[in-house]
């Protein structure tokens, strides 16, 4: 079959950037400035990487960024870490969200969600409510450095809060409601935050869940100055009786209504002053806090949603996703660039799983992110969007959080668009961005990450530090980039900053993920390194298992371990869940273990497989690997996982027990290919 994918490797193999969008016009500018010519991708990305401070200043003058004081070098230093950007400017986030808000039409945000129907804000009342809530702040003793945290959905509050807080100067940190205390603490309680913002209830799935006793908890444990309350479903809480001895208002409080509206002050701070805090999963332990500045922020988003993306002002952007995932930060940094972006708080497959497909088509969606487990449950439900909404605004689907697979690339070609260009994309929250994705003018193959974004020097490097094509590799980033961290928090010496990206290969960072970077240029990302398989010697990365196993009909999902037993002995068990009607066991196995052999390495056949209920996933979908692994080492789960950061926790109770059947049981796995 001929797909979308084989007829754009065709059009665009020369890699010419399209013509009529931004990032042609970004390169003709940048060619008239230096010389040059820059109307193929891989010629503007050699640029980007070889010149970063001729690259990264282009960004910042195309894009126009508001600072009172412009930056005096773009690059001190090109050794990792210790790079540091726009020396001498002084700016702040929200005054390029708000530059132009009173002159502005149409919605900034698009607020949805199972609760709160349909509601817009327009980009001065986005203005206006930004004002107020830092003035709220700043009347409570906020000044620049504190910190401001939330325990809030992705909605307008979140938004608003975050860029009030930026405003002031005080660092921004988040996780939804759906943690428990203990996982929220983990994460909020590190900051010392002088101001607490917490919602009171949560809808997810059709059920209220009352969030009131975590929030008093929370207070009691966080001890700030002042918590605001966000109510839902008509629940709030009685700020005369609150159980700490900070002050308590309610949101409306906090945005002054009924008073005139203020002017919005924003401070002018240091390129590198501490715009938020995203943290790590923290399935192996306390989340580490990782601290990004406003400028590299500033100039990362401009670069990979105003040039890759081609994101603007007509622009309708929805990305399902929480507070919990980097992906938020994305959500609002649509607002940079003049798009309205659409929240959405709730479940994303209720009442079925065609929801998200629906509000693309109310909103006029033109811009769609998901995740490949949200295309798999479409997939799974027989739907075809494409047929039964009306799509014609939507222009391009991103999609990130694991690698996608050909079987999604093909359902999204026949059952959505067979001309809408899919662009994969992989990053992490350490970089709130993106290494690899989508790249305007270079082939699009599924499976495959077209390229390395504008300014990211990615490539794979093998044990010894040499770059390898066709092969699998670590990925490196060689030269720095304008939103690595700029610290991890209480890491004062800068020793767990370093040991996590710069221990391996001295001054270049290491992501943690095998890739391999193709001939062509693309590249396949197969999964984090400290869970690859290796068996004797020979790695393979569990992705490509699961691109075999889960477009077998009747596999829902897969979750395949290499676990390094204490005797020296390897075992290799893949955990099933099935879909559908029940189908024959012994005989789906037979056809998975084959299919495994000749699809991706006979090396690579798992040793057992056991059918579960479901897999567990961290809150924000990805697969537990490392600390699943880790307990059938014989770790204890307490030891390697915070349950408030799994979404099923009652489900590591049977790798527990397999642990101890394991030990109980000795060396050697129970039967190869044998169903448990």
């Amino acid at each position: 079959m001929t797909n979308v994918s084989e007829q754009s490797v065709r059009r665009t193999a020369a890699g010419v950037i399209p013509a009529n969008t931004t990032m042609a016009e970004f390169a003709v500018a940048a060619g008239q400035r230096h010389s040059a010519d820059f109307s193929t991708y891989p010629a503007l990305h050699a640029w980007s990487v070889d010149a970063p401070e001729q690259f990264w200043a282009q960004v910042w003058d195309y894009f126009d960024v508001v600072a009172s004081r412009r930056f005096d070098t773009v690059l001190d230093g090109a050794a990792m870490p210790g790079a540091r950007w726009f020396s001498g400017a002084r700016l702040n986030y929200a005054d390029q969200v708000l530059r132009e808000a009173e002159r502005r039409t149409g919605p900034a945000i698009v607020v949805l969600g199972e609760d709160l129907g349909r509601i817009e804000v327009s980009w001065p009342e986005l203005r206006d409510r930004v004002a107020a809530f830092a003035a709220t702040l700043r009347a409570s003793g906020v000044v620049p450095g504190d910190r401001v945290v939330g325990y809030l959905p992705n909605a307008e509050e979140a938004i608003v809060a975050f860029l009030g807080s930026a405003a002031v100067g005080a660092t921004w940190a988040a996780c939804a409601p759906d943690y428990g205390v203990t996982a929220a603490a983990d994460r909020l309680e590190q900051l010392a935050p002088k101001v607490l913002v917490g919602v009171t209830a949560t809808r997810f799935g059709g059920s209220c869940r009352d969030r009131r006793p975590v929030l008093a908890e929370l207070a009691q444990r966080l001890a700030p100055d002042l918590v605001i309350t966000v109510p839902r479903d008509g629940l709030d809480v009685d700020h005369t009786a609150a159980p700490t001895i900070a002050r308590w208002i309610s949101w409306d409080q906090s945005l002054r209504r009924g008073d005139p509206p203020v002017d919005l002050v924003t401070e002018q701070v240091a390129p590198d002053h501490p715009l938020w805090v995203l943290f790590s999963s923290g399935t192996t332990g306390v989340p580490k806090g990782i601290v990004h500045g406003h400028a590299g922020v500033v100039v990362t988003h401009l670069a990979v949603l105003g040039l890759h993306q081609d994101l603007g002002r007509e622009d309708i952007f929805f990305w399902y996703t929480t507070t919990n995932w980097m992906l938020w930060n994305i959500v609002v940094g649509a607002l940079l660039l003049g798009a309205t972006t659409v929240t959405y708080e709730g479940s994303p497959i209720h009442p079925d799983a065609d929801l998200l497909w629906r509000i693309v088509e109310q909103e006029k969606v033109t811009q769609f992110g998901t995740s490949p487990g949200l295309l798999r449950a479409a997939m799974s439900a027989g739907l075809t969007p494409g047929c039964d909404h009306d799509l014609r605004a939507l222009e391009k689907i991103l999609v990130t959080g694991a690698p996608v697979s050909e079987a999604l690339s093909t359902w999204v070609h026949e059952s959505v668009s067979r001309s809408m260009p899919l662009y994969s994309t992989s990053g992490g929250t350490d970089v709130v961005s993106s290494f690899v994705g989508g790249c305007p003018g270079m082939p699009i193959r599924p499976g495959e990450n077209s390229g390395p974004l504008l300014g990211v020097a990615a490539a794979a490097w093998d044990e010894a530090g040499k770059p390898v094509r066709d092969m699998v590799g670590e990925l490196v980033v060689t030269v720095p980039m304008p939103s690595m961290p700029v610290k991890f928090w209480n890491d004062p010496d800068g020793s767990r900053y370093r040991e996590a990206y710069f221990s391996t290969y001295p001054n270049v960072w290491r992501h943690g993920d095998w890739v391999t970077h193709t001939a062509s240029g693309s590249f396949i990302v197969h999964g984090r390194s400290d869970s690859t398989l290796n068996r004797n010697g020979i790695r393979i990365g569990s992705a490509d298992l699961y691109h075999v196993a889960e477009s077998i009909e009747g596999i829902a999902e897969a979750l395949v371990l290499g676990v390094e037993m204490s005797d020296g002995s390897y075992r290799m068990p893949m955990f099933l869940v099935l879909e559908g009607e029940s189908p024959d066991r012994q005989e789906l196995v037979a056809h998975l273990e084959y299919r495994l052999r000749t699809e991706c390495s006979p090396r690579h056949v798992p040793d057992e497989f056991h059918f579960v209920e479901a897999i567990p996933h961290t809150k924000t979908g990805k697969k537990l690997e490392v600390p699943l692994k880790r307990i059938l080492q014989g770790a204890a789960a307490s030891e390697v996982l915070s349950m408030g950061v799994v979404d099923r926790p009652e489900l590591i109770d049977f790798y527990v027990r397999l642990a101890a059947e394991w030990a109980t049981a000795g060396r050697g796995p129970t039967a190869t290919g044998t169903p448990r």
